[in-house]
This record gives structure tokens, C-alpha cells and sequence, in this order.
């Protein structure tokens, strides 16, 4: 059956800048695509300079004459964080939107981050909120808008408090479920240390709901070979628009959540389908994982604990 086409509008973004993580390939490109056609000046922070190329050159072919600049960024390394944050900083440009997108996925043995996080947990989680961090002054010069992308995985999960780094007795897909819902929980008290403090900094969640991405597919880097059965069975099921969506329909949510001129601090988006995993999208209830303030700030210091970040 012919899937019936998705699609959002979104309004005139010139003069607004906008800084994408991994928006080398996937979801990221897709998003920082549509940003950069709406007039945003798209910066694209990335790990691998060839791959940041090869997407700024898509970028300039679909939407001729727009801005779009590369970083230096590796989530993994706080370090690295660090270094992007100061060079953002240095040029002095506020940042109106931030979309921290960028993760990785179930790897099959633990592997650990430059600074000796577990992988998951330092990148999908910890690097981002090194980053909101070293970018808040610049956040907060534009009155801008962060977007936390999490996963349709934090539907349930928990931080393990007792052992955050998984040391002590590895699994994959508990470990990717923790990050995404420590994610969760971080941006949900950004939106409220912004009111509470005056920031003046918006921030809501985001999630693709399940569409064929490379997250799950071949990755020698992360021990996985060959494409798992989970995503094999996505594409075929996104080919015959069945259920699930696709690498643009994916993008949507956050997109919405970025621009949404009804949106509200602290709210969720994601594709509203059975099951939160495909369709339009739009708002939707806060998953059980995400409802506990209490948790909320217990992530938040922990995570400013691990990162040395600061939020002053």
C-alpha cells in the first residue's frame, strides 16, 4: 500500500542559528536540511570531517546559498565538548536552537568513552549536557530553544543509580534505554532551572519513533558486523508503509518541538502512530520514566558530578 506522504511547515527562521548534532548522515542531515531551508544558519558539529563535508555539500545542493558550517565535535570526549563549546563561544554568535540529536546504539559488548563513561551513557547523554552547558551563555544571549532527542526505548528503563557506567554487569539495550531516559530527564529540568532562574532558555524532548536508520544497522566501530535482524525487519516494514516511519518522517518530531508555535516548555514530541513509533507527528503524554522530578534533579547532579560541567 502506498504510504500517504507526512509532512510539517515550518515557519521563516532567517537570521536564527541553529546547531545540529549528528547531522552527518540520518535524521541529523534530514533535520539540519529542512532548518537550513527555512532560513536558519545550520552549523554541523561532527566527528568525521569527510562525512561533515559530504553533508554540507547535500545541504547546499537541495537549498542553494544557504549557511551551513562545520565544527569539531566528538560527544565521546569531553574534551572535545569542551573545545566546540569554547570555539562557539570565542565567535560570540547566540545560538537560537540547539538539537542535541547525535547518539549511538546497543553495542554488543561495553565500550567506554575517552573519559571512561560507558559509551552510551557518555555519549547520548553526558556529552550533550557538556554541551548545553559550555553553550548556555550563547543559549541564553538569543532567549534559544534546546531539543533533547530521546528514544522511543525510554517508553520504559531507568537510570541505574547504583552503577551508571554498567561496570559491574553490561547490557546493551538497558544501557541505551538509561541514556535516552537520563536524556529525557535532563531536558525536562532544563525547561524548569530556566524558569526557575531566569535563563530564558525553552526546552523540549523529541523522539523518531522507529524508522530505518543506521543505529542498528552494520558498525564495525561498536563490534556489529552486519546489520541486526531488528533492523532488517524495520526496512521492510518502512518499504511497505507498514506501522513504523522513514528516515524523513523520523526527523519531524524534533523539528516540530524546535518550532512548534503552540509548543510548551517541557513537552514531548513524537510520531502519534500505534505505539509512538510511526505517523504524524505531534505531543504527546510524557512517558512513565520521565515523570519523576525527583529523578530529574538527582540526573542533573549527577551528570554536572561526572562532567564537571556548570550551569551558573
Amino acid at each position: 500500500m502506498p504510504r500517504r506522504p507526512i509532512e510539517i511547515s515550518l515557519p521563516r527562521l532567517d537570521g536564527q542559528t541553529a546547531v545540529v548534532t549528528g547531522a552527518s548522515d540520518g535524521i541529523g542531515l534530514g533535520i539540519a536540511t529542512a532548518l537550513a531551508g527555512a532560513g536558519a544558519a545550520v552549523v554541523l558539529p561532527v566527528r568525521n570531517t569527510a562525512k561533515g563535508e559530504a553533508a554540507r555539500a547535500q545541504v547546499l545542493r537541495e537549498h542553494p546559498g544557504a549557511s551551513v558550517t562545520l565544527g569539531t565535535l566528538d560527544l565521546s570526549s569531553l574534551d572535545s565538548v569542551r573545545a566546540f563549546a569554547r570555539s562557539m563561544v570565542d565567535a560570540g554568535t547566540p545560538v537560537d536552537l540547539l538539537v542535541g540529536n547525535a547518539g549511538v546504539m546497543t553495542p554488543p559488548e561495553r565500550q567506554t568513552t575517552q573519559d571512561g563513561f560507558e559509551l552510551q551513557f557518555g555519549t547520548n547523554h553526558l556529552g550533550h549536557v557538556a554541551l548545553v552547558a559550555g553553550l548556555l551563555p550563547l543559549l541564553r544571549a538569543a532567549r534559544g530553544h534546546v531539543v533533547s532527542q530521546i528514544s522511543v526505548a525510554a517508553r520504559s528503563g531507568s537510570v541505574h543509580w547504583d552503577d551508571p557506567n554498567w561496570e559491574r554487569s553490561y547490557h546493551g539495550m538497558r544501557a541505551y534505554q538509561q541514556s535516552k531516559v537520563a536524556f529525557g530527564l535532563f531536558g525536562l529540568e532544563l525547561a524548569r532551572r530556566s524558569r526557575r532562574h531566569g535563563w530564558g532558555v525553552t526546552s523540549t524532548l523529541a523522539h523518531p519513533g522507529v524508522a530505518p536508520t543506521s543505529l542498528l544497522a552494520a558498525r564495525p566501530e561498536l563490534g556489529r558486523s552486519g546489520d541486526t535482524a531488528s533492523v532488517r525487519a524495520i526496512r521492510w516494514l518502512s518499504g511497505r508503509g507498514l506501522l513504523v516511519g522513514t528516515a524523513h518522517t523520523a526527523g519531524l518530531p524534533a523539528l516540530l518541538a524546535a518550532t512548534d508555535p503552540a509548543g510548551r516548555d517541557g513537552a514531548l514530541y513524537g510520531p502519534l502512530g500505534p505505539g509512538n513509533v510511526g505517523g504524524a507527528p505531534g505531543r504527546h503524554a510524557l512517558w512513565r520514566p520521565l515523570r519523576s522530578e525527583a529523578d530529574a534533579a538527582r540526573v542533573w547532579d549527577l551528570s554536572e558530578e561526572l562532567t564537571g560541567a556548570t550551569f551558573a
